[in-house]
């Protein structure tokens, strides 16, 4: 199966807050898009992803991001999170109705294509499944099948509520790069561990990051 991933990107001047005892102001936009741009370039190296689009109303995201290759989708709901991926996935399907349709997380720098494929490939037995985050509280990806709607449901215990929305929680071993996102300094270097990839490091390398 063949997997279109919505994307979403808030404002780069407003992201990554959470890294502030890490990133100084100027530095956390650079980095938010650095994490952005290694996520969709591991998607789009995915052989289970047909394609990536990105819902952002940010310009230099978009630009950056655009020129790897991913849709840009605008925020056109502006209602926050939520709304953004039901606006992208209800615009995927609009032109290709059948779409297999995943939400990832735009803050996976150390993403792995061939993990993100058993990822895909497990959520595929289901409607609806998610992979819940590193932190077993969150979600990093939703996915929903042909034919049925993604619901989407992120933010505060995320896990939570995909669970009791109905969406099956996948278990699988090994897809570590698939769920550890970047909010906090911990986060990041967790992240770092696992290798990420080259924006991100470049990035980082400019950053003191405590315990590194």
């Amino acid at each position: 199966m063949q997997w279109t991933l919505v994307i979403p990107v808030k404002p780069l001047a407003r992201a990554k807050s959470r890294l502030s005892d890490t990133a100084a102001d100027a530095l956390r936009p650079g980095l938010a898009l650095a994490f952005a741009q290694d996520t969709v370039a591991a998607a789009l190296a995915c052989p289970a992803v047909k394609d990536v689009s990105v819902v952002t109303d940010d310009p230099w995201a978009g630009r950056e991001l655009g020129a790897l290759g991913a849709h840009i989708v605008s925020d056109e709901p502006h209602g926050g999170l939520n709304a953004a991926l039901a606006h992208a996935a209800a615009a995927v399907r609009a032109t290709r109705p059948e779409s297999a349709v995943a939400a990832l997380n735009a803050d996976l720098p150390a993403l792995r294509p061939l993990e993100l494929a058993r990822v895909l490939d497990a959520a595929a037995e289901f409607p609806r499944a998610f992979l819940p985050d590193a932190a077993a509280i969150g979600t990093t990806l939703l996915a929903a099948r042909e034919g049925t709607q993604l619901r989407p449901a992120f933010g505060m215990d995320s896990r939570a509520r995909h669970r009791a929305s109905g969406a099956v929680e996948l278990t699988l071993d090994a897809v570590d790069s698939v769920r550890q996102d970047v909010d906090t300094g911990a986060d990041l270097r967790a992240a770092l561990a696992l290798g990420v990839g080259p924006r991100t490091a470049a990035q980082a390398a400019r950053l003191l990051i405590p315990g590194q």
